[in-house]
């Protein structure tokens, strides 16, 4: 199955895709593919969609032929058993997260979800950790390289250190944020000032490391997101 490459990796980081923050999906649509490629094989054609009708056709059509029929059957239950799992996963994401104080108050700020604000409490668990809300930008790998030596010194790419899923759903929000949130928010103003004197790229990461740095703070304080 194929993996989405991660908004943040390399150093041409380019836009995600539709922010869902929900349970991170795996590639189902692939296994059609899998379906048809392998009965082509055995000169049966199925069409092109993961649908009921289709796993009805394709079990109809290999049923009978040597190799084929146990094949299908297997993937189909397969795929069956990942989408039970992933329902089941995805159910107790939700459970986990109207148990959260921590997590309700996290979700409040426009564009995180309840993956982020789950990922984000268990990647910093104790806020106190961190002296200062701004070095939990540093822990996530949200902030420039600095380069120096001699006489050169200059900042390069993000370090891309710590948790690279939370970084990835951080970009999301911010992306989120960004283009989806119709409200007035000074946080998108100053984004959007961030991308006249730079790229959209950079004026996501600068917002996905603050929106870490308020989150952080919303945490060791117990306050709420107040929108300004």
């Amino acid at each position: 199955m194929r993996s989405r490459k991660s908004p943040d990796s390399g150093a041409g980081m380019t836009s995600p895709p539709t922010h869902q923050n929900r349970l991170p999906r795996i590639s189902i649509p692939d296994s059609a593919q899998h379906k048809s490629a392998l009965a082509v094989v055995f000169g049966v054609r199925l069409p092109c969609a993961l649908s009921s009708t289709f796993i009805r056709q394709a079990l109809q059509a290999s049923e009978g032929i040597p190799g084929l029929s146990a094949a299908m059957q297997g993937l189909v239950a397969a795929r069956t058993a990942v989408l039970a799992a992933i329902v089941a996963i995805d159910g107790d994401i939700r459970r986990m997260v109207r148990a959260s104080d921590a997590c309700r108050r996290l979700m409040s700020i426009p564009g995180v979800g309840q993956l982020t604000a789950l990922a984000f409490t268990a990647a910093v668990d104790d806020p106190k950790r961190f002296r200062r809300s701004r070095d939990i930008g540093a822990y996530l790998g949200l902030v420039p390289r600095r380069h120096q030596s001699g006489e050169i010194d200059y900042s390069g790419s993000i370090s891309k250190c710590g948790d690279r899923r939370l970084r990835t759903l951080l970009y999301e929000a911010a992306n989120v944020m960004l283009t989806r949130y119709k409200g007035a928010l000074k946080l998108k103003e100053w984004a959007f000032a961030v991308a006249k004197r730079s790229t959209m790229r950079k004026a996501r990461i600068a917002l996905a490391r603050r929106l870490a740095i308020i989150m952080h703070a919303m945490l060791r304080h117990g306050t709420e997101f107040k929108a300004a």
